[in-house]
């Protein structure tokens, strides 16, 4: 109807009238851009909805923290049943090598210095293959102080250190019990197999190829009162890592989990007179549920950001997507726990003392 009444009047008269108009237009945006602006903004930089969990909205008073070590579980499934897994295989998503490596090579961009790739199980993608050329490419390409691996050590085999054990800086094996029945238990069992005689094999296979050996264990009912003093000195592993058992709603407890891990769950004192036991190996590091809970940071299988403060893993979107600063304001991470309980250390095999 504008452009009718425009064409009825003088060509002088019509830009009059059109510059007056933008004039005011131009105007009222001004006077509107404060009410925009900060819903403009906290779009743009949190990359979500109005309707995003509380716990995952953005708070920009906040600095954004470094993503210096990053936990990228790229893959849920697994070949073991541990009753207490709180990483279980909701999915059987694994992202392509390809779009794997960009989302490393942004997170290196971004201050990542240390890679810990898990599982589930990792050496289940392609034999070993898939996660043999991520190592490779972040040693390689990425050039990354420390890439390491966490896995249960039943599907490694030597081969797979002679391709790609130089590009590995710690191999850690999961091992929470050094009798086989209480592993049977838990979970670790595979028929035949021993899980104990596996973990002596690998701990050779580390000597002959270079890599630093680390184990991990979960403190929980069915092994808290084992001690575990003279196996792990015999073993002498890097570090000894020992996680008391956590509970995570939708993984390992509630209606919608795949595990249900109530029945391996130990008080706060059990787990200090584990630890009180085992006080004397020089390479234990405990880490009790209050120190892991916010001081890590997951990357699940679609590399998401996973915010446990609610006692839940709530996903933030991909990096892929929005970029590793906008995900990882959603991540809950607290970088100051992260330090407060040693999670930087020397983490390169380049700068260890170690006797292969």
């Amino acid at each position: 109807m504008l452009l009718g009444v425009l064409g009825h009047l003088p060509l002088a008269l019509a830009r009059a009238v059109l510059a007056a108009l933008r004039g005011r237009l131009s105007a009222l945006c001004w006077e509107l851009t404060p009410l925009f602006l900060p819903l403009l903004s906290w779009r743009r930089q949190s990359g979500c909805s109005p309707d995003t969990p509380a716990a995952l909205r953005d708070d920009r008073d906040e600095a954004v923290p470094t993503p210096t070590s990053v936990n990228y579980h790229f893959t849920r499934q697994c070949n073991y049943k541990c009753g207490f897994c709180f990483h279980t295989a909701k999915t059987s998503f694994v992202l392509p090598l390809e779009e794997a490596k960009r989302g490393l090579a942004m997170l290196k961009e971004a201050g990542m210095e240390k890679i810990n790739f898990s599982g589930g199980e990792p050496f289940l993608q392609d034999r070993g293959e898939f996660v043999g050329q991520l190592v490779q490419f972040c040693k390689k390409e990425l050039k990354l102080p420390s890439v390491s691996i966490v896995s249960n050590g039943s599907l490694i085999r030597e081969r797979w250190f002679k391709k790609y054990g130089e590009y590995l800086d710690i191999l850690a094996i999961s091992c929470d019990s050094f009798n086989e029945e209480v592993n049977v238990l838990i979970g670790r069992g595979q028929g035949k197999k021993n899980h104990v005689e596996n973990l002596h094999k690998l701990r050779q296979w580390c000597r002959d190829y270079a890599v630093a050996f680390k184990i991990n264990s979960v403190i929980n009912r069915f092994n808290v009162e084992e001690d575990m003093n003279e196996q792990i000195k015999a073993l002498n592993p890097v570090r000894w890592k020992v996680f008391q058992c956590l509970i995570i709603e939708g993984e390992n407890s509630g209606e919608d989990a795949l595990r249900e891990a109530d029945k391996f769950v130990i008080s706060d004192e059990d787990f200090e007179l584990f630890l009180e036991r085992h006080k004397d190996v020089p390479c234990l590091v405990p880490e009790s549920n209050q120190k892991m809970r916010d001081s890590y940071l997951i990357l699940d299988e679609y590399m998401r950001f996973l915010n446990c403060r609610n006692g839940r893993k709530e996903p933030s979107k991909s990096i892929l997507d929005i970029g590793v600063e906008a995900a990882i304001k959603f991540s809950g991470f607290d970088e100051k726990m992260f330090l407060k309980r040693g999670g930087k250390y020397v983490w390169s095999k380049a700068d260890m003392i170690l006797d292969w």
